[in-house]
């Protein structure tokens, strides 16, 4: 008896020490799990492009003659436009509005991006990375919203050209350019503010070469289901939005141009159209695969941080070339500026 009781004491001990010894090892692990995490982190790190950071000073040089190609074609247009009495009409009144927005979204992740690659400034502070992030997407909208308003009055030019004059006035187009950026400041500025309320971050470093939402949304230690759900919307309500508008637009333009009997008006129609419909392609392919793979994908980080690079700086590079190319005043300028001005 004293045995059984002996033994079944020391086994009921053992059990308990075993008990406590488990116990002490998850609660080792959560107060291991809370140290590694970071409390209102005051910097974030840049790593550039995973998995190319030995490449990455020489890809630099590329994104810069792009940046380069932008700047330089953007602020062109932006001289040649007001001194041009022939090019104030609302098409190209949208199209300086757009070539101010390229210009400040090649500034907002240039100027970092390449102080990375060049000079390896990877530190940033957190709110510096967010209100990057801010600038950077807000402009992306106001983009977006910019070739809706170029669709409209594409629509209008061909569908209606008496009326168009009347119909898109001095103060419907300044209307309509306030309307876009407020729309893109409001919608976008959520997401910092969202951002802002988190405080435990699993980590401080970043897989970009800038501030994106959802890269920095991934750090959280915390549940982001708002911020996701926020992000999903506001992407959807500008950039869905605006893909349904223009594409309802494009639907009527080619139906009215289809109804025109003479071949010379229809490929004149067509041509009008051109320039406007290659932006857009290129625009929206890279915007919708850069946000579909970061959101649900599972594509190479280096591949799509390249992607979601040349989807941002190619556009503002394409958009003066692909415009001064198809419009004869603006070739004319162009050829005034750097070759008879000498």
């Amino acid at each position: 008896m004293i045995v059984r009781s002996v033994s079944c004491f020391t086994s009921h001990s053992f059990s308990s020490v075993g008990m406590r010894i488990s116990g002490e090892k998850r609660s080792l692990t959560s107060m291991e799990s809370m140290n590694m995490s970071y409390m209102d982190p005051k910097t974030v790190t840049l790593i550039g492009i995973p998995g190319l950071e030995h490449v990455q000073f020489w890809i630099g040089f590329s994104f810069f003659a792009v940046c380069l190609v932008a700047l330089v074609g953007n602020i062109i247009l932006l001289i040649i436009i007001p001194t041009e009495r022939s090019l104030h009409q609302p098409m190209y009144i949208f199209l300086a509005v757009l070539a101010a927005t390229d210009i400040g979204l090649c500034v907002a992740i240039a100027l970092k991006m390449l102080a990375i690659f060049w000079f390896g400034f990877y530190s940033m502070a957190f709110d510096a990375c967010l209100a990057q992030l801010f600038f950077i997407h807000a402009l992306q909208g106001m983009e977006s919203g910019i070739l809706l308003a170029m669709a409209f009055d594409r629509y209008v030019a061909i569908c209606d050209p008496l009326r168009h004059t009347t119909t898109l006035t001095p103060f419907l187009l300044v209307s309509m350019v306030l309307a876009v950026a407020i729309r893109a400041a409001v919608l976008v500025g959520i997401l910092p503010i969202l951002l802002k309320r988190l405080h435990f971050f699993q980590s401080i470093v970043i897989a970009h070469s800038y501030c994106e939402h959802m890269a920095v949304v991934k750090l959280a230690a915390e549940d982001t289901h708002v911020n996701k759900t926020c992000g999903l919307f506001v992407g959807f309500t500008i950039l869905g939005f605006d893909m349904i508008f223009i594409l309802i637009s494009y639907i009527l333009i080619f139906q009215a141009v289809f109804c025109l009997h003479q071949k010379e008006a229809r490929l004149k129609a067509f041509n009008t159209c051109t320039a406007h419909i290659f932006v857009l392609l290129e625009f929206y392919i890279l915007a919708f695969f850069s946000f579909f793979s970061h959101q649900f994908g599972h594509v190479v980080p280096s591949t799509h941080i390249l992607l979601s690079t040349v989807y941002l700086l190619v556009p503002p590079a394409l958009n003066p070339i692909v415009y001064g190319v198809k419009n004869k005043a603006i070739r004319k300028r162009v050829a005034w500026i750097f070759f008879l001005n000498h």
